[in-house]
């Protein structure tokens, strides 16, 4: 499965984005806040722009975890 390794909404913080102003800029929508707040994947786009507010690879944020199973 693929997971986060770092979470996302305090790197967006540190990087100077918080929540208040991800939502004034409109940079996030509601419900892709909530999936970061969830820990759920974001979509391809999304994620695009992530990497480009953290200057960052996805590699840097994702990563593949084995299933137990």
């Amino acid at each position: 499965m693929i997971k986060y390794k770092i979470n996302l909404l305090l790197a967006l913080k540190n990087a100077g984005y918080n929540t208040n102003k991800i939502r004034k800029e409109k940079i996030f929508t509601e419900a892709q806040l909530q999936q970061m707040r969830d820990n759920k994947l974001l979509t391809q786009k999304a994620l695009d722009k992530v990497c480009f507010l953290l200057d960052c690879q996805p590699k840097d944020i994702l990563e593949y975890v084995p299933n137990e199973d």
